[in-house]
């Protein structure tokens, strides 16, 4: 099977699945999971989400900076991020409650079936009757994080790319509106985790959109583009100085990263000239 990933106007990537295990249409995308040159690897609707080969670079990326930056890190709600990574991450950082809502039940069953990160079924099972710290919900995250009365330490909104011009159905959750309800579930010196978009400059329109939304709604917004990825992150938060913030907090930190150190915090925290 061949999949060809678009990348900008005019421009696809293209992968080789050499061995598909999974190609089918769950209710909101088409999903398709199989190995490529990266390992097991999990597309929907075309573009790559994650590959064993470099998932924990992204997933650091997008989770370590919340964990450093959060006055604590105990309660933690995760939208998106159906492979249960960003999950297991923030168990491992200290939380003790950590409540994933993904609207695509499918897609997170599959993932759990499949890949060789992320939630085994054993796993999902217990969390989705919330046994543990871990509590799955199948649910539209936009809804939920409108009618929750719960509040959290960290909100991180792990979703497809924002689309341009198309009225795809994750678009509602990059709005300026959505990041303000997100900043109302925090508790004091809470932090919201957004993933951003690509730098990369013939795709970096979203990006764009995405960052000045930030910079409208948080007073400290931080970014940090993955060094070894072609992904940034946004980071809402009151900090005054976040990345000495981070630095100071990195060596006392619950959750030990294996891809960011303090060069990567002093580093990646540059936002690229579009956006300064």
């Amino acid at each position: 099977m061949r999949i060809d990933e678009p990348v900008g106007a005019g421009l696809t990537r293209v992968w080789q699945v050499d061995d598909v295990i999974v190609d089918t249409r769950t209710q909101f995308q088409h999903l398709v999971i199989g190995k490529t040159a990266q390992g097991v690897s999990l597309f929907c609707d075309n573009e790559r989400q994650s590959t064993d080969f470099s998932q924990l670079v992204y997933h650091e990326a997008l989770m370590v900076p919340a964990f450093l930056l959060a006055a604590q890190v105990d309660r933690v709600l995760i939208v998106g991020s159906s492979e249960g990574v960003a999950s297991q991450m923030a168990v491992a950082a200290g939380a003790s409650v950590v409540d994933h809502v993904d609207i695509d039940t499918e897609a997170v069953k599959l993932c759990a079936q499949h890949l060789p990160y992320g939630y085994t079924t054993e796993e999902l099972a217990a969390a989705e009757q919330g046994n543990g710290p871990v509590r799955v919900m199948y649910a539209d995250g936009y809804e939920y994080i409108r009618t929750t009365d719960e509040r959290y330490d960290i909100v991180v909104v792990d979703l497809p790319d924002e689309q341009d011009d198309v009225d795809a159905q994750q678009n509602r959750l990059y709005g300026a509106e959505f990041l303000l309800m997100c900043k109302r579930l925090l508790t004091d010196g809470g932090v919201v985790a957004y993933q951003g978009g690509c730098p990369t400059l013939w795709r970096n329109s979203t990006l764009v959109k995405c960052w000045r939304r930030f910079e409208e709604v948080f007073e400290s917004p931080v970014y940090f583009g993955s060094d070894e990825h072609e992904w940034a992150f946004f980071f809402g938060t009151d900090v005054a100085a976040p990345v000495e913030k981070m630095i100071s907090a990195l060596p006392s930190a619950g959750y030990r990263p294996e891809t960011i150190d303090e060069l990567t915090l002093r580093g990646s925290t540059v936002p690229p000239i579009s956006l300064r």
